[in-house]
């Protein structure tokens, strides 16, 4: 909903700034005051434990595949819906997750669903079927959904001037799960029970994510207050152009993380492998990931980030361009700089939707958009691999897909400039051509 501006420049001009000022500093005061029950160290802290146990549930499949179909008989497109049907969900559930925020409450919203996710994962160690499987798995998937698309709307709220170190730091603590779950899944099923209990132990980082968010809702009591937005504030971001480029951003970087996440171990078990250096070859890829995940926030000077973008984009197609070429060399270097280039792109896709919106509601919108839009494309990544897979009897066509998704994410940066920086920069222009501005246009 847009309203119109009346207030003038000098010379009947009409400016919008006075607006946005006043709009800014009336967030930046809210912030303030409801920052005020959480530090930032604690916030940190909470916020690093619930993302650690936002991907094991999804990356102690890879392991552990084999087993997997083995013992259910599936085929590998089948195989691949463990990992599909949570990105599925996580874009599905993405669109509803601030309606429940807002009618439930944010924080009682993420406990429950970290409570599903805990309870979803350990159940699916029991199951006896493989629709109980797919059944469990997207517990899961619907868990790590709302959990992780109302995050971000926490940090706008609460520590608006530290968005980008947030968005860094949550998605590292991501890759620091999928890290261990990489790294510790194989060595634990090897310890007995096999592929359940590789799968069903990783119920217990819920558990400190629950008390870490329990610490969250707890601190809300303490001068936490809905934030009044004022007419036409809120943009929905169905409308955006914008908005769509930051989801196709990131749907592609999410195309290319699930779909190599998802095959690398048995793309490398295949060629001749043994399971404990696929594993290694996984781990490789996730601790990279989570390593490069805090670079943009180090390198940001400012909300365009698009060198950044094209950077770590072209980063990416490098490493897999040289994976499809020759997969058997050097994979142990290979490897991480693909997850180098994805992983610093995830960070970017998960702030650019905060850089464009002005309050956490519309930060709330945003991210829900781009998480649906970017999740459900992005499962197609491990189905794609899997059916190339099944149909080619090779996995080289679907290591030349990722390239081609990785050099379509290049091309994309230079579309990539906040919906806010862009308005600025015109008005600028148009005051420096002596151009009438437009009184009812809405803010950014």
């Amino acid at each position: 909903m847009s309203t119109s501006l009346s207030m003038t420049m000098p010379g009947g001009k009409p400016s919008a700034e006075p607006a946005m000022a006043h709009r800014e500093q009336s967030l930046e005061t809210h912030a303030a005051t409801a920052s005020s029950g959480l530090t930032l160290a604690a916030g940190i802290a909470c916020i690093v434990l619930v993302a650690i146990d936002l991907r094991p549930g999804i990356v102690s499949v890879g392991p552990l595949l084999g087993q997997i179909r083995s013992e259910f008989g599936i085929t590998n497109a089948q195989a691949s819906l463990l990992t599909a049907i949570p990105n599925l969900l996580m874009g599905l559930l993405a669109l509803p997750a601030p309606w429940l925020a807002r009618r439930f409450g944010r924080d009682r919203v993420i406990l429950a669903a970290l409570a599903i996710l805990s309870i979803a994962t350990l159940l699916r160690a029991f199951v006896q079927s493989a629709t109980q499987l797919l059944v469990a798995t997207a517990g899961v998937g619907a868990g790590i959904a709302v959990a992780g698309a109302l995050i971000s709307g926490f940090v706008k709220a609460r520590f608006p001037r530290h968005v980008p170190l947030l968005m860094g730091l949550y998605a590292m603590s991501i890759g620091l799960g999928s890290t261990l779950a990489a790294a510790a899944t194989a060595p634990l099923a090897a310890l007995g029970g096999g592929w359940r209990l590789g799968t069903g132990v990783w119920a217990l980082p819920g558990l400190t994510a629950i008390a870490a968010w329990w610490v969250v809702s707890r601190s809300e009591g303490h001068g936490h207050a809905p934030v009044s937005v004022a007419a036409g504030a809120s943009r929905h971001p169905l409308r955006s152009a914008s908005a769509w480029l930051v989801a196709a951003y990131f749907a592609t970087n999410n195309f290319l993380f699930f779909g190599f996440l998802s095959w690398v171990a048995p793309i490398y078990r295949e060629l001749g492998a043994t399971q404990a250096y696929a594993g290694l070859l996984l781990a490789s890829f996730t601790m990279a990931f989570m390593l490069s995940n805090p670079l943009p926030a180090l390198l940001s000077k400012g909300e365009d980030r698009r060198w950044l973008i094209g950077l770590f984009a072209g980063i990416a197609f490098v490493g897999l361009a040289a994976t499809a070429v020759v997969p058997t060399f050097m994979p142990l270097v290979t490897i991480p700089v693909v997850a180098c280039g994805i992983g610093a792109s995830f960070s970017l896709g998960m702030t650019l939707p905060l850089d464009n919106a002005s309050s956490p509601e519309e930060a709330n919108s945003w991210t829900s958009f781009v998480l649906f839009i970017g999740y459900l494309l992005g499962a197609l990544g491990p189905l794609t691999l899997g059916l190339l897979r099944d149909q080619t009897g090779s996995f080289q066509v679907g290591l030349w897909a990722l390239v081609a998704a990785a050099a379509l994410m290049m091309s994309l940066a230079p579309s990539l400039l906040p919906t806010r920086r862009h308005v600025r920069l015109q008005r600028v222009q148009e005051d420096a051509m002596g151009l009438p501005r437009n009184v009812g246009a809405s803010l950014p």
